[in-house]
């Protein structure tokens, strides 16, 4: 008889060969609607979508990226963390490697994630080469004007090792500023556009973890496939997206992707506050200083974002060990009932600007 462990280990080498092996991929099913009619035709047979499919849901609870035709892991992996360090192959690949192990096959990054060298997009390159047909890879631009996002992509696809993107998405649109100035004329939704009919792009998205008013009003004046917006269990005490954005994407059966899940660590209970002077100096801190630890588990504040109506929610993540607990939690993932997601709330209001530290900044 195997101990646990062997059979742990030929388990993850099972799903390793049935990533690798030709013909039937992990996501044949998840992709099929994205590709010309001709391409289904030939690339497998309905059988073999079905044996795909379920191996996937084995691996990975999946649910439909609105409209897309995707079919999104629960858990997809953040372009943060360790991937956007500098010089960290190292330990960003085998992130990545593990989390396709694991059945992960959503991506996110974005042109600004490991400054000007771009490095969260390298590593995934490198590392999703010979998987592009199986995973989803969603990045973003910043950049406003037509002109500068159509550069900003060139270079992402370079980076991605991939001819299009899944879904690029403006980032961080925060303010009517951000508005005014993407759908000006010779703004960033030309590009959108001319990507999309050029098919660099397959789909269009916005994000934003600001003001819910502002992605609001994106949304009104165009159809976005897409949107990322940041959601944890403290939503509802500053500034909620939950309230009226989040039945608006839903309503217009967007593919719904959430952020700050762990709030960089801050809603966690597990999570100690470094020096005062330290967070001043950190990304983090500049919205919020934090002087106890959060409220809620991992387990606690996971299960609260998926049990909203949300396509994936994507954790940047720092070493192996923390994406196989997320791809764990998202196996075991079960909705809560209203009642405890009321008690889940109610529990980070202490501590909820600490949690929503991404809505509090300067501007």
């Amino acid at each position: 008889m195997k101990t646990s462990r062997e059979s742990s280990t030929a388990q993850n080498q099972g799903r390793r060969n049935f990533l690798k092996a030709g013909g039937v991929s992990v996501a044949a099913g998840l992709v099929q609607a994205t590709l010309p009619t001709t391409a289904q035709a030939e690339s497998t047979t309905p059988q073999a979508y079905r044996a795909s499919a379920q191996a996937v849901q084995q691996m990975m609870p999946t649910r439909n990226l609105g409209k897309t035709g995707f079919r999104a892991g629960i858990f997809g992996l953040g372009g943060q963390g360790a991937l956007e360090k500098t010089h960290n192959d190292a330990v960003a690949i085998p992130i990545i490697e593990k989390a396709l192990e694991l059945g992960v096959n959503y991506y996110d990054t974005s042109a600004i994630y490991g400054g000007p060298e771009r490095w969260s997009e390298q590593y995934l390159g490198k590392a999703l080469k010979g998987y592009r047909d199986q995973v989803f890879i969603a990045s973003k631009t910043k950049e406003r004007t037509r002109d500068a996002a159509l550069k900003n992509l060139e270079v992402s696809l370079k980076l991605l090792n991939t001819d299009h993107i899944d879904t690029w998405q403006l980032h961080d649109v925060g303010i009517q500023e951000d508005i005014d100035q993407i759908f000006a004329k010779g703004g960033a939704i030309e590009a959108f556009q001319q990507a999309r009919e050029q098919k660099m792009v397959r789909n269009l998205g916005i994000t934003g973890r600001f003001r819910p008013e502002a992605l609001m009003e994106g949304i009104r004046r165009f159809p976005f496939d897409t949107v990322l917006m940041g959601l944890n269990a403290a939503d509802r005490f500053h500034y909620s997206f939950a309230k009226e954005l989040l039945p608006m994407a839903v309503e217009k059966q967007m593919g719904v992707i959430g952020m700050k899940v762990m709030a960089r660590g801050r809603i966690l209970s597990s999570w100690t506050p470094p020096p005062i002077e330290v967070q001043k100096k950190s990304w983090e801190g500049s919205g919020a200083i934090a002087t106890t630890p959060g409220t809620l588990t991992k387990h606690e504040t996971f299960f609260y974002t998926l049990s909203l109506p949300i396509s994936t929610a994507i954790i940047g993540c720092d070493s192996v060990a923390q994406v196989e607990e997320c791809a764990q939690l998202a196996r075991e993932f079960t909705p809560l009932s209203d009642k405890q997601m009321t008690e889940l709330a109610d529990k980070t209001e202490p501590i909820a600007k600490q949690a929503l530290f991404f809505r509090m900044m300067p501007r």
